[in-house]
């Protein structure tokens, strides 16, 4: 439908979550189905189906969109490397999110030679003992830094993911020098989302909204040392936070924000919550949700075609109008810069266009 008013908006990366199947059990994932689930899983067919209908969004639009191979483990996928090739004959950007405790040597030699452009490998912590006990498996903190020893020396370029939670927050400094240490290109840095497993560990382990501040003023400051690439996921008030600091000045544009995944770069400035702007989530049975941490179901790539989802969909077309945005959100100065976290507003009241409730900002407009 050319004349949907947001068939023109640009796809810049797509999560699919490859399978369902995983090694670990991790305190804050997003899954809630078992391992026995695997058989739901998109076949190979159906996979290379998406990848098609992903790269032919990608020829209509000025850029490629980076497509990320997710989980679960995708590395616990027999054919994830038939379907890395298949992408990578679409000409598409590709991306690997794993945990880092199945890359092994040769591993990360078929990464290198698959054209995968970078690994995004998590720890939730600078140390065993916190990572550990978050992953809920002993030893897998050993197994990542292995698996990004693989990476470093196979010159694989890696990212570090971390999610910022009250058991690991006062760690940050200390993981943004062990990603310096094992030779990492960024940092991302994720705000807990209670959403899937993670709706249990947010009970006791959220940062408040003042400690969420705390942290990306914190944040603000790593960043300023330029030593580092870094960006922070499902935190968008930090789009105020470094205009408040006045960090954005010195920001340049880039093609791809974040080097692969939008957001804003070491060199760019964008949009805080992208869910359903430029991003797309595909879930393991194909289901097409605006990020992988907002569980409002927009189609199903198995009986609609991905270019008609993103295009006309009525969900993803409310979110992407920041007029339409409610409570604090809505008449904040700031609301197209950030937008606030469509997820957490969604998991407070069943409202994605709601407030965003971990938030200490309080608008002028306000009255305060």
């Amino acid at each position: 439908m050319n004349g949907h008013p947001f068939s023109d908006r640009i796809l810049r990366l797509l999560f699919w979550e490859t399978t369902i199947k995983c090694n670990l059990a991790c305190a804050h994932c997003r899954r809630i189905e078992d391992d026995d689930a695997v058989v739901t899983d998109l076949s190979t067919e159906q996979g290379m189906k998406l990848i098609d209908q992903l790269a032919e969004i990608g020829r209509d639009q000025p850029m490629m969109p980076v497509l990320v191979f997710s989980g679960g483990e995708p590395l616990c996928r027999n054919d994830l490397f038939d379907l890395i090739a298949h992408a990578r004959k679409a000409g598409l950007i590709l991306a690997l999110a794993s945990n880092g405790t199945l890359i092994d040597s040769s591993t990360a030699e078929r990464i290198r030679k698959s054209g995968i452009a970078r690994v995004s490998i998590s720890l939730d912590g600078a140390t065993p003992e916190i990572h550990n006990k978050l992953r809920q498996l002993k030893g897998s903190f050993e197994d990542a830094i292995k698996g990004i020893g693989h990476l470093h020396q196979k010159e694989v370029p890696f990212q570090i993911n971390i999610t910022l939670a009250k058991h690991n927050a006062h760690q940050l400094e200390e993981v943004y020098e062990l990603a310096r240490s094992l030779g990492a290109v960024a940092l991302h840095i994720f705000m807990l989302v209670p959403v899937g497993c993670g709706q249990t560990l947010a009970e006791t382990d959220m940062l408040s909204p003042q400690q969420y501040e705390e942290m990306l003023l914190k944040i603000c400051r790593l960043d300023g040392l330029g030593q580092l690439q870094v960006k922070v996921t499902c935190g968008p008030h930090y789009e105020r936070v470094i205009r408040q600091q006045g960090l954005h000045k010195a920001r340049k544009t880039s093609g791809h924000p974040g080097g692969l995944v939008p957001g804003r770069s070491a060199h760019g400035a964008s949009k805080g919550c992208l869910a359903g702007l430029g991003i797309l989530f595909v879930g393991h049975q194909g289901d097409v949700f605006p990020c992988g941490y907002l569980p409002v179901n927009c189609g199903n790539i198995t009986k609609t075609a991905l270019a008609e989802i993103w295009r006309t969909n009525e969900d993803l077309a409310t979110m992407r109008d920041s007029e339409a945005l409610q409570g604090k959100c809505g008449v904040c100065g700031y609301r197209t810069q950030c937008g606030g976290c469509r997820a957490r507003a969604y998991a407070a009241t069943g409202n994605y266009m709601a407030e965003e409730p971990f938030c200490a900002y309080v608008p002028p407009e306000n009255g305060k």
